[in-house]
């Protein structure tokens, strides 16, 4: 059996005896500048553990090894902050910066692992080699200015090399996969990723699929027809959900309407079904602990931070049979399958049909990255220029060195929806979709 296969194997197996519950944590606070160090973080774990009327949820996806303000590799603080919460980690690797980031990050992860021994690498989860860097590289992503991505060869190298760098270590056997938009994972030239990974990471977001009739009511089978098609596209590896969520407010988006209400029937028909069940870390905890943005994900206040949340976390009203599965009609009766195929066409024929993800739109500044990460597009630079690559605001790894801004350059109060509102305080960054594979499989389906 090759040994892909046998990685894709343990990775089923882990995810049946362990499911991991947890939120999104950047390294930055919502407004994309101010680093969070271990209190922060650990202040975040405790929150997240200790919610009113919910429980579970004790595991947390980070962007990056890197901590915010290093200029020498440091790993990120939230490994003691979780030592000390005790919160499963899904380790992020930042991987649109260049053959140098990602030296740096590995450089990280390896000082980790020795820092802090078992008691960091028990708390594994998983290994996510990159964040929605295939969709930066397709036409959407680069028209709405999200900054440099990584193109299905850089990244299946960089899964290899951090392989490698683990090999032998307490972190040898841990899952290896790479968080995208659910348009990219349907994009037949993106296999080389789907191959290399043991687990797939899926975003999805229907309140920014504004091209279709995403309000409310459409959430949950615009999320299901999304994991379907995500599902039937990478072969039979597990699908965990990375990011997902429904804004407590903001601006309307389409006929998606903000709020706690709506944030609520999002999290009961799409949240409750997974918990508990699948892996699933939620979009998010809190985006507003520095400024408010817009929209607004955050599920409970973050300043001052309050374990009481905007809703009715507890999933009492749910039944005990509800599922995410592909849904089996559309709102005007259409199978499940035209649904899905619908979905990718009208992705193929407008640019902001779908997006949402781990950072700001723009520039990724929710995860330390900065302004400057929106100066250029396409692959990233390499060697030892690329600017605005770097998830701690520098790489320096002796040979490369990249640098960013480290501050936004839009507006946290931006509320324009034709410039991917979610804005630099909120931590999204344009999952818009991967057009080019939509637009193959909407060209076959005619």
């Amino acid at each position: 059996m090759r040994s892909s296969n046998l990685f894709a194997l343990a990775a089923s197996l882990s995810t049946s005896t362990a499911v991991y519950q947890g939120f999104n944590y950047g390294a930055t606070k919502s407004d994309g500048v101010t680093f969070r160090y271990q209190a922060d973080f650990q202040s975040l774990f405790s929150t997240a553990k200790n919610l009113v009327g919910t429980s579970g949820f004790t595991s947390a996806r980070l962007y990056t090894m890197i901590q915010g303000g290093s200029s020498t590799n440091e790993p990120t603080q939230a490994i003691p902050a979780a030592i000390a919460e005790d919160t499963s980690l899904l380790l992020g690797l930042w991987a649109s910066g260049g053959q140098g980031g990602m030296d740096a990050e590995i450089i990280a992860l390896k000082s980790a692992i020795t820092k802090y021994g078992s008691a960091f690498t028990s708390l594994v989860a998983g290994i996510s080699v990159g964040s929605e860097d295939l969709y930066r590289i397709s036409p959407t992503g680069i028209a709405a200015k999200s900054g440099y991505g990584a193109d299905p060869a850089t990244l299946a190298s960089y899964i290899g090399q951090v392989r490698t760098a683990i090999a032998g270590t307490p972190l040898s056997g841990a899952a290896i996969g790479h968080v995208d938009t659910w348009t990219a994972w349907v994009n037949g030239s993106n296999q080389a990723v789907i191959d290399a990974c043991d687990w797939i990471g899926m975003d999805a977001y229907p309140y920014f699929q504004t091209t279709q009739a995403n309000g409310i009511e459409n959430g949950k089978g615009l999320f299901n027809d999304a994991l379907g098609a995500t599902q039937a596209a990478v072969g039979g590896k597990p699908v965990w959900i990375t990011e997902t969520g429904w804004p407590t407010s903001g601006s309307t988006a389409g006929q998606a309407v903000t709020g706690p209400t709506n944030a609520k029937t999002y999290w009961d028909q799409v949240g409750c079904p997974l918990f508990g069940k699948t892996n699933t870390w939620w979009y998010t905890l809190t985006d507003n602990d520095a400024v408010e943005t817009n929209p607004s994900f955050g599920i409970a206040p973050g300043n001052p931070l309050s374990t009481t949340p905007y809703f009715d976390l507890s999933c009492s009203a749910v039944s005990s049979n509800s599922s995410n599965s592909p849904s089996t009609t559309t709102r005007s009766g259409s199978p499940a399958s035209s649904a899905v195929s619908a979905s990718v066409k009208s992705v193929a024929t407008t640019p902001l049909a779908s997006y949402g993800g781990g950072l700001s739109p723009s520039q990724g500044a929710g995860n330390g990255i900065g302004g400057a990460a929106a100066s250029g597009s396409g692959p990233a630079p390499t060697g030892t220029t690329g600017t605005g690559s770097g998830p701690n605001g520098t790489y320096s790894n002796g040979t490369n060195t990249l640098s960013t801004s480290g501050k936004p350059t839009i507006s946290p109060t931006s509320t324009s929806p034709a410039i991917a509102t979610a804005n630099a305080a909120g931590h999204l960054a344009g999952s818009i979709v991967g057009a080019i594979g939509a637009m193959m499989v909407a060209v076959a389906a005619l």
